[in-house]
């Protein structure tokens, strides 16, 4: 996969190009230190990690990445299995020049962390994954609006009609606790593509169908941390039980900074410093 990087925008905000389309990257931190991706959810964006960045960056090179179709990254026709996500994000870390990376996914972004691992394991240091579904039949039903949504027809019709008040309405799922949540969350999503949304969404689950990610995770010779939020409206908590990672801690949302149950900082600081798992 040939990529390219666009000078356009300052040195912490930038594109990488790839063959099927532009891949927003935001760094912070210091570029010598040790490398922290960051890799957002399904119809999230870079922004929502920008609460616990700050907390991050002092002692990080921390690396945000917009998946294709979210975000202002590219939104091509089709290609938004996990696989292919994952392998996007490893050209555009090798493009950065990153090496070895601790990588920490929120929900979706969990299992492309897990597939670049699979992937790229010279390049995955540690994994931590927040709120990621383990398999299928952990995922909490969201109603039939929400099943009509990811359908072709008639979700490209429903997905016109969107609002910032239906957004917001959708996005309560997310979290557990009252949260304003951002402007910014907010447009990224109404930003997004029904294509994007939907194809995003279902590979999610087809990534699961074909293997559980406690069977992936078991299969990495790799540290691994997993949070999982008690009160998860998506998933159910009792399915952290089946896990077997390196620890598993309990929170109550499911956004990476409302209701997180340990201090971002120190998460990264294990996973980077970490070696593998007893």
């Amino acid at each position: 996969m040939a990529e390219h990087m666009s000078g356009d925008l300052d040195a912490h905000d930038r594109f990488v190009r790839l063959d099927d389309g532009d891949m927003h990257v935001v760094e912070d931190g210091k570029p010598g230190a040790p490398a922290l991706l960051l890799i957002h959810g399904t119809a999230a964006s870079t922004a929502w990690w920008d609460p616990v960045v700050p907390r991050l960056a002092g002692a990080h090179r921390v690396i945000r990445v917009d998946l294709l179709g979210h975000g202002r990254s590219s939104s091509p026709a089709g290609g938004y299995g996990i696989p292919a996500q994952a392998r996007r994000v490893g050209a555009a870390l090798d493009r950065l020049g990153a090496g070895r990376v601790a990588v920490i996914g929120h929900s979706t972004g969990g299992s492309v962390a897990t597939a670049l691992a699979e992937q790229r394991p010279g390049v995955v240091a540690a994994l931590a994954l927040i709120d990621t579904g383990p398999s299928p039949d952990a995922y909490i039903d969201q109603g039939l609006l929400g099943r009509l949504l990811l359908a072709r027809f008639p979700g490209r019709l429903l997905w016109r009609l969107r609002t910032e008040a239906t957004i917001r309405k959708a996005m309560r799922t997310a979290f557990t606790r009252p949260f304003d949540i951002p402007d910014a969350l907010i447009e990224a999503t109404l930003g997004m593509t029904h294509r994007a949304v939907a194809g995003t969404a279902r590979a999610s689950l087809n990534y699961l169908r074909q293997r559980s990610v406690p069977a992936r995770l078991a299969a990495l010779d790799l540290p691994v941390l997993v949070i999982f939020g008690v009160d998860d409206q998506r998933w159910r908590s009792s399915s952290a039980a089946a896990r077997r990672p390196r620890g598993v801690a309990a929170g109550r949302g499911t956004h990476p900074d409302a209701g997180r149950p340990a201090n971002d900082r120190h998460i990264a600081a294990g996973l980077c410093h970490s070696r593998r798992a007893p």
